[in-house]
């Protein structure tokens, strides 16, 4: 699989501060592709020196593609409509209107509803729809699901997992961890301007965490043990059950979430 975009020793200071300390990496075409940092690692200067919306000090960056931005915080005039936003970003992008698109993000309840009466959550539905007004191969998502409610976010999360579908390359900055499970290929996590971990939330979790959890609740409460085997470990707790007579309500095992093995990564800071 080819790369969408590729980062090659990428450096940004502020005076003597380096954010960024010659970074690299490389986003495959056509996966979901999430950078996670703690406030202050530099992953909003990454994204930004990426999407060409801020200069860097050296390094290389490469896209192939066209690219749509979803900025965290974004505003349009007071008055103006949906269908005025809409119409004017294809106009500018020399695209048709994707009604399609628009039925999908839910835009024909406010298609004639101004900017300033909306709720946060149909503003950043609009904006995520000027995003792909221009139909980009390349789509940047910066906290997109914030202020949806839960529905919105299950439809919005089905359309991200239909544009990878179409063959889109999706790059999410979000602080939902169960988000990034849900959602994405691959993660970077960036901390003190550098790329710490690179690869899938199965590789982390194989890096940070290689013991298993097992849970189970009966009667009595919950037993919670930790083992590198958790086949025989199973069979001697449910024997145990089983010789004391108690009902098992449910088990669990895992090996701990990615928001925890992100944490112990990055300090916790």
């Amino acid at each position: 699989m080819s790369d969408a975009i590729q980062v090659e020793g990428l450096v940004k200071k502020y005076g003597r501060h380096a954010v960024l300390r010659g970074i690299d990496l490389h986003i495959r075409q056509g996966e979901i592709f999430a950078l996670l940092g703690v406030n202050g690692a530099g992953k909003t200067t990454a994204l930004e020196c990426i999407e060409g919306m801020r200069n860097y000090d050296s390094g290389r960056i490469t896209i192939e593609g066209k690219i749509g931005i979803q900025l965290q915080s974004s505003s349009l005039p007071a008055h103006i409509k949906s269908k005025e936003a809409v119409t004017l970003f294809a106009k500018w992008n020399r695209t048709k209107i994707d009604n399609d698109m628009l039925a999908a993000l839910g835009l024909d309840e406010i298609w004639e509803r101004q900017y300033e009466s909306m709720s946060t959550g149909q503003k950043r539905r609009l904006h995520l729809a000027l995003a792909l007004a221009g139909r980009p191969d390349i789509l940047f998502l910066d906290e997109p699901t914030a202020g949806l409610d839960v529905e919105g976010r299950q439809s919005l999360h089905g359309q991200i997992r239909k544009w990878k579908e179409d063959g889109k390359t999706i790059v999410l900055a979000t602080h939902d961890m169960a988000e990034v499970e849900a959602l994405c290929d691959r993660i970077a996590i960036l901390s003190g301007g550098n790329i710490i971990f690179c690869g899938t939330a199965d590789e982390l979790t194989d890096r940070i965490s290689r013991r298993f959890t097992v849970q189970i609740r009966t009667g009595r409460g919950t037993e919670s043990v930790e083992t590198d085997n958790v086949a025989d470990t199973l069979l001697m707790l449910l024997e145990d059950i089983k010789e004391r007579q108690e009902q098992i309500f449910d088990i669990k095992i895992d090996r701990g979430t990615l928001e925890e093995h992100f944490l112990e990564l990055t300090g916790g800071v």
